[in-house]
């Protein structure tokens, strides 16, 4: 006989069901179960994020929901935005806002709770709410003050604050994305802190560097010579600008660099070329052209220096910047606007990976937010080069399915072994958890079909869920 669990309308009651996420058919739902059992209270690997290290540092606890879940978190103000909120109701941009803005930030949440049905944002704050805050009612306009003053509590608590959530969290590494020029005070602060357990560690992240197009490219060379200590009136000064920075970066923990730019194009150019456009560049007269041939050529410099250096490039390109103008110039980046388009691997990599492509020791790890390319382009580069990975999915794809959809368009292709480990790419330090949680249940799910199509045995599942949990980020990313 089947069961069935009624559902009152209107019940508030917030409630998460042990089997979410896992296959529906019961024979692979028992296999699954298993399987997530295996890796549900192992360590959370984080090798690409964005939470800020001065959290971590000053341990001061957070102000209030809003700013927990709300303000710092894109994924939940550009579906509200998309509903009419503006950014500004939501305190985006807007530094800390008082108390009374912060809770009507988070009565509008509750109020338009069903826009974020079927997405995982729903899932992560769900989880979130619910296993850390121990929220028992689901929002909605009547419930939002309660479940506002609930959290509000938890968070005045010693055990809700930044340390003792990283370490409730179970998190036995986190890099943060960091600008080549900083001095990694914070960084360096934690490291020497006896009472801090954690492995915090940066990244290193040059974007800004390379592009002699963007504006403020002619500051940012001048603060890097200043950072270096080096002389970058000439091309070979920049480049070893470059190189002494991320020697610094190195020296303070950090195992990878990070790119993202349009397009992914490694076209050489002539050293006497690349230094001309270089010289147009500082005078302010290089044209678009050559100042995207420029980053072509220094994203492939970037490459040689990791063969060098031994740090771990990861590319995520394939993203238009600030597609609503008016919306960057008053709120900033990274508030929700960012779009993705179509990117191109094959073609593009070419001259990077006839060079380094085999070379011993460089990882190379290619993210995209175009999943045209998985099966196509990333599983067939990752099936020859011993140094190329196919980054999981993220951002605007890290959802139950589209990891799915990963996973079926990559592995037979490239298995499970070439590919990343999860990453979790949030500010919001309080959803690393929930958004690592569904990454486990999903992977749990698609090993389940393989075992019960007898494509794998299940002690072979169970090893490569907590292979992909543990042993891939940190072989990838070089832990």
């Amino acid at each position: 006989m089947v069961h069935y669990t009624r559902v009152v309308a209107g019940d508030s009651t917030l409630r998460l069901d042990p089997d979410r996420l896992l296959p529906a058919e019961p024979g692979e739902r028992a296999i699954a179960r298993r399987l997530y059992e295996t890796v549900r209270e192992l360590p959370l690997v984080s090798p690409h994020g964005h939470v800020d290290p001065r959290l971590l540092l000053d341990d001061q606890p957070f102000p209030d929901p809003a700013a927990l879940f709300v303000t710092p978190d894109h994924y939940v103000t550009r579906l509200l935005h998309a509903d009419g909120v503006g950014l500004d109701a939501l305190g985006v941009g807007q530094g800390r806002p008082s108390e009374p803005a912060s809770r009507r930030a988070w009565r509008t949440v509750c109020e338009r709770w069903e826009l974020f049905r079927g997405t995982p944002v729903r899932y992560w704050l769900e989880s979130e709410l619910a296993e850390i805050f121990g929220v028992t009612t689901r929002p909605s306009a009547r419930t939002a003050d309660a479940i506002y003053d609930h959290v509000g509590k938890r968070l005045a608590q010693d055990a809700y604050r930044p340390r003792a959530l990283f370490e409730r969290f179970g998190i036995a590494v986190l890099a943060t994305t960091d600008d080549p020029c900083s001095d990694l005070a914070a960084h360096a602060a934690l490291r020497a802190d006896p009472t801090w357990p954690g492995r915090v560690i940066p990244t290193f992240r040059p974007d800004r560097y390379l592009e002699p197009g963007a504006p403020g490219w002619r500051d940012a060379v001048a603060a890097l010579a200043e950072a270096a200590d080096t002389d970058t009136g000439d091309f070979p000064g920049y480049v070893r600008a470059l190189e002494q920075r991320r020697r610094y970066f190195i020296a303070h923990g950090a195992t990878s660099a990070d790119h993202s730019h349009a397009d992914v194009r490694t076209d050489p150019l002539a050293a006497s070329e690349a230094a001309r456009i270089y010289r147009a560049g500082l005078a302010g007269d290089a044209t678009a052209a050559e100042a995207i041939a420029f980053r072509r050529h220094m994203l492939l410099e970037m490459a040689r220096m990791s063969c060098e250096d031994g740090l771990v490039m990861t590319l995520h390109p394939g993203v238009r910047r600030h597609h609503h103008r008016p919306s960057f110039e008053r709120f900033g980046a990274d508030t929700g606007h960012d779009i993705p388009i179509g990117i191109e691997f094959t073609d593009a990599l070419r001259p990077l990976l006839e060079r380094f492509g085999t070379h011993p020791g460089f990882h190379l790890v290619l993210f995209t937010a175009d999943e045209t390319v998985w099966s196509r382009e990333l599983a067939p580069l990752a099936g020859f080069y011993p140094s190329v990975y196919v980054g999981v999915p993220w951002w605007f794809l890290d959802a139950p399915d589209a990891i799915r959809r990963f996973r079926a368009a990559v592995t037979e292709i490239a298995g499970f072994s070439r590919t990343s480990g999860f990453v979790d790419d949030t500010r919001a330090f309080c959803s690393i958890p929930a958004r690592h949680d569904m990454a486990r249940r999903v992977d749990a799910g698609f090993l389940a079909r393989l075992v019960s199509e007898h494509r794998l045995d299940e002690h072979e599942a169970a090893e490569t869920a907590v292979d992909l949990v543990s042993g891939r980020p940190t072989t990838v990313f070089k832990l």
